[in-house]
């Protein structure tokens, strides 16, 4: 697994309108952190988010030792982006 191989999984899968990956663990693969921004997140709440993306990544989450993400409707996002460096 490598960041641009879960970044098109993510977009293929989850129909985002931004994703930023990030591969913490030094490029072997093993960790990463995942911004998500996609309209499919509306009216749901953190939990909510989090287990679809765990249901549709199933198999990559079970491949890679961590995985962190925030999920965000582009809405939420426009409010949040200042917090990252994106």
């Amino acid at each position: 697994m490598n960041a641009d191989l879960l970044k098109q999984t993510i977009f293929e899968r989850l129909n985002p309108t931004e994703v930023f990956v990030e591969d913490m663990s030094g490029g072997c693969g093993q960790a990463f952190a995942v911004i998500i921004v996609s309209t499919e997140f509306q009216g749901k709440n953190k939990l909510m988010r989090s287990r679809l993306v765990n249901t549709k990544l199933k198999e990559e989450i079970a491949a890679i030792h961590a995985f962190t993400q925030k999920n965000f409707t582009p809405e939420e996002f426009e409010v949040q982006r200042s917090n990252y460096n994106i």
